[in-house]
């Protein structure tokens, strides 16, 4: 978050506020102030002066009304005298100079020694001559050449119509507007005082308003910035508004925690869902591009999430936009997709369910992956099964039908031809019986209901046994067989009866395969010291490598026509991986074309066979 400067805080405009309402408020005062002890100090001045001159004009009329009576006499020079000692006597301190004038207007005396050059001259100031007219008020505010503001005042002398004189008073202001300077910058000193305390006062108060708000722009910064660990609270120190907003902040950040926690808890336990989810999950947006893929949704389509954010579903699902607008028109919204990966022969089936969602005026799209190969290979499984167990069936029934219509049309007659048709029906019947036995068998073992019948049984006589079975078989195709027990094979608790049909079935494939001259190797011995191994190998023709991973399924042929012709059902393998899976052991294939095949089985130690 960018700082905030001092001079655009709140801080700095609260004082600046403070400052200008007590300068504006000690201006208004001082002005007022000012002028108000401005005109009473002008007043009293010129009262002052006007009661000076309204003095000497009472004072001055004796002696102009004695020497107009005595004119050119001592008496009058005498009187003249007197005046001019009394008037600088009496006013010398005023700091005016002042003129007492007779009726023609000249100069009887002054009070300024500098000036003393206008006696006997005449003043014609306007404000001497109307008060040699007889009127009273004349005075008048200048300012001299030097700056100097000054007043002037003309006083008539006389009590009656006669005027006999005049008195002329000019005083100067400088004293008052001195004081007034004076008062000025005591005034501004004030002001300027006044304003550093409340700037001071202004910072103090306004940092209780201010410091609240900024911890609750510390926390707001702090929770925009995702910062929800931040703890501290805000200090409140009173109940007024900003207490009250710090409470409200303090309890807002409570129960925004809180939610944020819940929020966090349902967010982890949505994400929980989505990654053990065993279905793919991808959302989209209005757009159709991708804003959520979970892992089984990658797994499935073995693709990067940091590649398909943003990816348009059409293109990672590998199907046109308009495909996709018609299948969420229909009301199955569902769809096959046939995946090749690399690392995969086969391909995998994977079901897509589109759903439209709308949330707050966007409209979105979530697809649900489902891999149903393994549904998908059982189903064609069960259809292969019973179109082969239709086939295996019906192929006898037929023969043997064929050879009945056979002589019930007249073969019956011929004893040699008829004794060779009922021998081929008794075969046929055989085979039936055979398959339908298998075929029971490994239904009893699907369903756990094959009951072991364990007894303590010598692996090594057992697989001699086996040796002798097949003796007259080995003889035929001139095949060695050799049989490898190894030292510390001990007896083991088994079911003989069904271990037998194991080993009759792989020996008897063995012998099948393995041309005239071949070999074959049984041999037994002992894993983890507590397992039993034992494998049946051959130097036959092998088997493909495609047809491995399928060459225990029911009725799996390599060779189909030539199996068939031997006589098998296609399903030794099968009930023996089953009987094998009954002891708690496995069996495992491994064959090269051209190269033979050599398949083992393992069987687990009882605990006290073990021990022993």
């Amino acid at each position: 978050m960018k700082p905030i400067r001092f001079f655009q805080s709140i801080q700095a405009k609260l004082i600046i506020i403070y400052l200008l309402m007590i300068l504006v408020a000690l201006q208004l005062i001082g002005v007022y102030f000012i002028k108000t002890l401005e005109t009473s100090l002008k007043n009293e001045f010129i009262e002052n002066r006007n009661s000076q001159a309204q003095l000497l004009a009472q004072y001055a009329e004796t002696y102009l009304t004695e020497n107009q009576e005595n004119k050119n006499s001592d008496t009058a020079k005498k009187s003249y005298a007197d005046l001019n000692d009394f008037v600088n006597g009496l006013f010398a301190t005023s700091k005016a100079e002042i003129q007492i004038i007779d009726a023609n207007g000249a100069v009887l005396t002054t009070t300024r020694p500098t000036n003393q050059s206008v006696v006997n001259s005449k003043n014609t100031q306007t404000e001497v001559t109307r008060a040699l007219q007889g009127i009273k008020d004349n005075q008048r505010l200048f300012t001299d050449f030097d700056g100097v503001r000054k007043i002037i005042i003309a006083k008539p002398i006389g009590s009656g119509v006669k005027v006999l004189g005049a008195v002329y008073i000019i005083a100067s202001m400088d004293d008052v507007y001195k004081t007034l300077t004076q008062i000025n910058n005591f005034f501004i000193s004030g002001t300027l005082i006044a304003l550093a305390l409340t700037a001071g006062l202004g910072v103090i108060l306004s940092s209780t308003i201010t410091n609240p708000i900024k911890a609750i722009t510390r926390q707001a910064t702090a929770v925009a910035e995702g910062r929800y660990e931040y703890e501290e609270k805000i200090r409140v120190v009173g109940e007024d508004e900003i207490g009250q907003l710090g409470n409200t902040f303090n309890f807002m950040m409570e129960r925004l925690r809180e939610a944020l926690s819940l929020n966090e808890e349902e967010k982890e336990k949505l994400a929980s869902i989505l990654s053990n989810m065993n279905d793919g999950l991808i959302a989209t947006d209005d757009h159709g591009r991708i804003m959520v893929i979970n892992r089984r949704a990658k797994q499935i389509l073995q693709v990067n999430e940091d590649t398909t954010l943003g990816m348009p579903l059409g293109e990672l699902l590998g199907m046109p936009q308009e495909k996709m607008q018609v299948l969420e028109g229909t009301e199955d919204h569902s769809t096959m997709l046939h995946l090749y990966h690399e690392a995969e022969e086969d391909p995998l089936f994977v079901k897509v369910t589109y759903t439209t969602i709308h949330s707050k005026g966007s409209t979105g799209t979530i697809a649900v992956l489902q891999d149903v190969t393994g549904q998908e290979k059982l189903d064609q499984a069960r259809r292969e099964f019973v179109a082969n167990v239709s086939h295996e069936l019906r192929t006898p029934l037929t023969t043997i039908k064929s050879y009945l219509e056979a002589l019930e049309d007249g073969a019956l007659e011929e004893p040699q031809l008829a004794g060779k048709f009922v021998n081929v029906a008794r075969n046929e019947t055989e085979r039936m019986i055979r398959l339908v036995t298998d075929l029971l068998q490994l239904s009893r073992l699907d369903s756990k209901q094959a009951i072991l019948s364990k007894v303590t049984t010598d692996v090594t006589e057992m697989l001699e046994e086996v040796a002798d079975r097949f003796s007259f078989q080995l003889e035929q195709r001139m095949i060695a067989i050799e049989i490898d027990v190894e030292k510390h094979v001990d007896e083991i608790m088994l079911d003989r009866d069904r271990i037998d049909q194991v080993l009759d079935n792989l020996v008897s494939n063995a012998i099948k395969y393995t041309p005239e001259g071949g070999h074959i190797r049984i041999h037994a011995g002992r894993r983890e010291s507590s397992v039993l191994e034992i494998s049946v190998q051959d130097n036959g023709i092998g088997i493909p490598r495609k047809d491995l991973s399928r060459i225990f399924e029911r009725f799996y042929r390599v060779d189909k026509a030539r199996s068939r012709n031997m006589g098998g059902t296609g399903l030794g393998l099968s009930i023996a991986r089953e009987i094998v899976k009954a002891h708690g052991g496995a069996i495992q294939l491994e064959s090269e074309l051209g190269q033979g095949t050599r398949v083992k089985f393992t069987l687990p130690y009882q605990q006290e066979e073990a021990a022993v």
